[in-house]
């Protein structure tokens, strides 16, 4: 019998009961037999690289939501940077990111040294490694540049390219792997007992850190701010864009959550995989209609930028923990990001620190929110543990940032001058516009 389709309580019950008396075998207690070392040694490689492909689906899915999120003017250049910062990481990732956090781990950094695959164990037939090591690799590779998205969203429209592009390599080759160590890498958060199921703050809230000094230090964009601290809208140029990359994002998540499992070579490994891809989209869902209701009550109209964000702020907030909770937990959990995200995006704006795509609001402050949310639904965490984390990666992560912003912009600077961010990084800086049909020099026919 194929796996069967999704039935309400009842509805097993009484299809459990009949298939008991037409077969009494069907009664009897299912057993897990397992499968031989070199079948799980597949299903685990394929979890990872199949897992990893839709990580990597989400790289279009930040391009898009980022590309619809920014005026017409930079759309291309944001593209470009998406593209751009996935293969660096990547190949920084290779260079020094993989060993750094994953191998010979002291306690707080890995080997400084280039990564290379040693399956030489399982091609002799011995598969006790339990996986292809090329399809860990790829599996971790991908959300290396998740975090890199994050701060590209940020800082869009007044950054220049060459600068953002080195902070992208100092991001992805030093100071994400070294938080990684402290935790996924067996380093001293994960001996204290700091549980972070998928990333909420070693991914998530870590890219948010980085983003938010770079938007201070930066600056925000020409007009964006008043004297007077009033705020002046700057619609992004393409909604449906947006709406679809949310939606590209929210189907990749079930890869970034799902295939953290690590495992699928057990029954027990495929349930906690299936309550993971229930709850990962269900609070989802609770970030959506929580963004709906509150920004309908605050503002007698419906967002939809709010709404998108609402739905990955719910998909960041479960992040830390999508295993555990029950479906209804996880749509409380999502429910409460989305509120978190209508209430520090306008603050932000208050403050004068201009997030273009409200990326600081979902990452940092929906990660937060996740990770502390951990002890509410495993019994394993503690509240002292997981603040001790989002202190310790949070404090690291910025002040690293700070610096290598700052060296950036006392040497080859980061900020586009006056005329370039009026006419535009895709003019300026790349000479490519993205709608060359809606620029000043098309023709109307």
């Amino acid at each position: 019998m194929t796996i069967s389709m999704k039935k309400t309580g009842l509805a097993a019950a009484a299809a459990t009961a009949v298939l008991a008396i037409a077969s009494p075998a069907f009664a009897q207690e299912v057993e897990f037999t397992g499968v031989t070392p070199e079948t799980g040694y597949i299903l685990n490689s394929f979890l990872f690289l199949f897992g990893g492909v839709l990580v990597m689906w989400m790289a279009a899915g930040f391009a898009m939501l980022e590309a619809g999120l920014v005026r017409t003017k930079n759309v291309s250049t944001i593209l470009l940077k998406n593209i751009a910062l996935f293969s660096i990481a990547g190949i920084m990732y290779y260079l020094i990111g993989y060993n750094l956090m994953y191998a010979d781990v002291t306690g707080w950094i890995g080997s400084l040294s280039l990564w290379s695959a040693d399956d030489a164990a399982a091609l002799g037939g011995d598969f006790s490694g339990a996986y292809s090591a090329s399809s860990d690799w790829f599996f971790q590779m991908v959300f290396v540049a998740t975090a890199a998205s994050i701060v590209s969203g940020t800082v869009a429209e007044r950054i220049k390219l060459w600068p953002f592009l080195i902070f992208v390599v100092v991001l992805t080759g030093l100071l994400y792997p070294i938080t990684g160590a402290w935790t996924w890498g067996g380093g001293w958060l994960s001996e204290m007992g700091f549980s972070d199921y998928a990333g909420s703050t070693i991914v998530h809230s870590v890219g948010g850190w980085a983003a938010l000094t770079g938007a201070i230090i930066v600056g925000a964009r020409k007009g964006k701010y008043g004297e007077d601290g009033s705020v002046h809208p700057m619609p992004g140029s393409n909604l449906p864009l947006a709406t679809i990359g949310t939606f590209i994002l929210w189907m990749g998540w079930f890869g970034f959550n799902g295939a953290s499992v690590l495992a699928m070579d057990s029954g027990s490994a495929i349930i906690e995989m299936s309550n993971v891809f229930a709850n990962t989209s269900m609070a989802a869902a609770g970030g959506v209609v929580a963004a709906i209701i509150l920004t309908q009550i605050l503002y007698k109209k419906v967002d939809l930028t709010m709404a998108l964000n609402g739905a990955l702020a719910g998909l960041v907030s479960i992040t830390a923990e999508p295993a555990t909770p029950t479906i209804g937990s996880a749509i409380i959990i999502g429910a409460i990001g989305g509120i978190l995200v209508v209430v520090a995006v306008p603050l932000l704006d208050k403050l004068k620190i201009d997030d273009v795509v409200g990326a600081v609001s979902v990452h940092l402050v929906a990660g937060i929110w996740g990770t502390i949310a951990v002890p509410f639904t495993n019994d394993g965490a503690s509240f002292g543990t997981q603040l001790t984390g989002i202190v310790a990666m949070g404090a690291f992560t910025a002040i690293a940032s700070t610096i290598v912003w700052l060296v950036l912009k006392f040497t080859v600077g980061v900020r586009l001058d006056e005329e370039a961010e009026a006419n535009g990084a895709d003019a300026t800086e790349l000479g490519l516009e993205a709608y060359p049909e809606f620029g000043k020099g098309s023709q109307r026919f």
